[in-house]
């Protein structure tokens, strides 16, 4: 069965900063050496972003892990319930509709999370049933999504709310570790919130309940997922929690090997759904650093156009991880066009996930 998207919101911090002042509160910019202030210079004119949302740095310098844990609760529940709001009235139904809560996150951990909070503030039933899909990466919204249409499938009558948020940086590091100093100037905050139903829920709630609006051609139809571990790349990307946060591994060798091994992959799979690559009409792809963008028009052959939003979001929030992609797709609803969109994000393995979506209204 495939899943319908009624509704999709989206949310950020207050406070946005450009890259010029990012660079300028790089941890590694106090003991810079003119020469590696030039390097610096270069790695955040390169990344991609020109804008990002964050949360309020830390007074404290080098915080520790519990230091960064007890600023993501409240800060956390903040996106969550204004995305979720926003997801809930695009949808144009109350929360006490909402059956199952999927919570999405790979930059904090609490028990209770910020999943139970958030069933107070909107507020939830609080027999809704919960799911947390944690430690994923950046592709962890895609694991949500599967979950959905799993719960979707199993009860014809289930109405669930996604909500993926991610506080990148609360993860900031000190040194010189090239991987660390390349994910301060990618990674950034923000939350994104998915009101997901089966057809069946869909046909029920009629053209004036996740119909089309003025400001959008339609909704989003799941109709196929998959995912594929790139065989020897365990090593090449990895989130490890550290002392002093949670410490990120980003090999040079990713973009390379996306780019060797993604064609080969996505041509068998979409084969498997009666589809060619040339007749996807629009992409998604999570934009994980502009090499990486690179690395799949590469591979699929694609033009920077059909990559656009994915660019466009890059620029102006930068990477929230698992939030990413449902920034790239409520912007991509407003799109005129019928055919097949295509939504890859990739993470720690290195893992490819690809979600197949077309565009549908409820009638």
């Amino acid at each position: 069965m495939p899943l319908s998207v009624i509704g999709l919101g989206t949310a950020v911090p207050q406070g946005r900063i450009s890259q010029a002042e990012a660079l300028a509160l790089a941890p590694q910019m106090l003991t810079a050496s003119p020469r590696e202030q030039r390097l610096l210079e270069r790695i955040y004119q390169r990344s991609g972003v020109t804008h990002r949302h964050c949360i309020t740095p830390s007074v404290s310098p080098n915080p520790t892990t519990a230091e960064r844990m007890r600023r993501y609760q409240p800060a956390a529940l903040d996106l969550a319930h204004r995305a979720s709001l926003l997801a809930l009235e695009d949808a144009g139904i109350e929360a006490s509709a909402i059956t199952h809560l999927i919570t999405v996150s790979c930059t904090g951990f609490g028990a209770p999370g910020f999943d139970l909070a958030l069933i107070a503030s909107l507020p939830l039933p609080m027999d809704v049933a919960r799911t947390h899909v944690g430690f994923m990466g950046c592709h962890g919204a895609f694991n949500g999504l599967r979950v959905a249409r799993a719960f979707v499938e199993a009860d014809p009558k289930a109405c669930v709310l996604l909500c993926a948020v991610e506080l990148c940086s609360l993860h900031l590091q000190e040194g010189w570790n090239p991987d660390h100093i390349v994910a301060n100037a990618l990674f950034a905050d923000g939350a994104g919130a998915v009101v997901a139903v089966g057809s069946e829920v869909c046909s029920e709630l009629g053209p004036e309940v996740g119909g089309p609006r003025p400001s959008k051609t339609g909704g989003l139809q799941l109709v196929a997922s998959s995912s594929t571990v790139l065989a020897g790349t365990e090593d090449l990307m990895g989130w490890t929690i550290e002392d002093h946060g949670f410490s990120m591994v980003l090999s040079s060798q990713v973009p390379s090997r996306i780019a060797a091994h993604l064609r080969p992959w996505l041509d068998h799979w979409l084969a498997g759904q009666g589809l060619a690559l040339p007749e996807v009409e629009t992409w998604a792809v999570h934009p994980g650093g502009p090499r990486i963008l690179r690395a799949v028009l590469e591979s699929a052959g694609l033009q920077p156009a059909q990559i656009d939003l994915s660019t466009e979001v890059l620029s102006q929030f930068g990477n929230m991880s698992s939030a990413t992609i449902l920034f790239i797709l409520e912007r991509l609803r407003t799109r005129a066009g019928s055919g097949p969109c295509l939504a890859l994000g990739f993470g720690p393995g290195l893992t490819v996930e690809a979600a197949l979506l077309m565009r549908q209204e409820c009638i």
